[in-house]
């Protein structure tokens, strides 16, 4: 099987995979109806079966539906932090990119520093300024991930600067400002597409990593976090589904988004070695 090949099969494969699990975290929850988070002790701690099909929680909501508003919930936080974090480091990147000189470096090292932060822990820091609340959240995310967008970012738009098309912008008067947003930004959009798609899993862990915590989402708003933080306890009374099906869907999740990711990634920039011998 050659490499584009096995790359389009595993593409395919991972869209599909996608497809089902958006389906399942949008459907859902609208057929159902009610409120997911209304609770029923009498049912608590049941297994999974024909009427619930995931069990029940220790407050007797069904899990199968409950799980699929937590990931509809976990899908949107990733997806606005992925995108809000992809914007800040596609706009730092072409800056210190285009402008080079003593901005470049001043960014640069603005970056390696950022980078030598523990990401787990600054998030943490923001998040507990300001516990349960939704803008910290994507916050904390988007300003500990932007980096590696910025160096992509940069790393594009570098030897595009000096093209033969950019010379011309600049000679027909086109303002520095100009050409960053019309030619140098294009440049470096594809890798940003990609760094988005690979920034969902990093965003979903850490959102799930938060609400695990306590510091993110409160506990009575569904989340794969808040989830498997209220498992945490009731696992050890025998009620296994309470932590086998959202950890499952984390899981399945972020690894079916990170394999569409880097199959794109390669689609768009093949890796090395086969560039060398084409």
């Amino acid at each position: 099987m050659t490499p584009d090949l096995h790359r389009s099969r595993t593409l395919v494969w991972a869209l599909v995979v996608l497809t089902t699990i958006a389906a399942y975290a949008l459907v859902v929850p609208l057929l159902a109806g009610g409120d997911p988070r209304l609770t029923d002790f009498a049912a608590a701690y049941q297994a999974p079966s024909s009427a619930h099909w995931f069990g029940t929680d220790s407050a007797g909501r069904d899990l199968f539906v409950r799980g699929a508003t937590g990931l509809r919930v976990s899908l949107v936080i990733a997806a606005v932090c992925a995108a809000a974090s992809t914007a800040l480091g596609l706009t730092v990147g072409v800056a210190a990119g285009a402008l080079g000189g003593g901005v470049d470096r001043i960014v640069m090292r603005l970056v390696d520093g950022i980078n030598a932060l523990p990401h787990l822990l600054l998030g943490i820091v923001i998040v507990a300024l300001y516990p349960g609340n939704l803008a910290a959240i994507v916050a904390s995310i988007a300003l500990t991930h932007w980096t590696q967008v910025a160096r992509i970012a940069r790393a594009e738009v570098r030897p595009a600067r000096s093209a033969t098309y950019i010379e011309a912008a600049r000679l027909a008067g086109a303002t520095r400002t100009r050409v960053m947003i019309t030619h140098l930004v294009p440049a470096a959009a594809g890798q940003a597409l990609v760094a988005v798609v690979l920034l969902l899993p990093h965003a979903i862990w850490h959102e799930s990593t938060l609400s695990f915590l306590g510091l993110g989402l409160p506990p009575d708003q569904a989340s794969l976090g808040t989830l498997l933080q209220d498992a945490r306890t009731t696992v050890l009374t025998g009620s296994w589904w309470t932590l086998t099906f959202p950890a499952a869907a984390l899981v399945i999740t972020t690894l079916t988004v990170a394999a569409a990711g880097t199959t794109l990634r390669d689609r768009i920039t093949p890796p090395l070695p086969e560039r060398v011998t084409r």
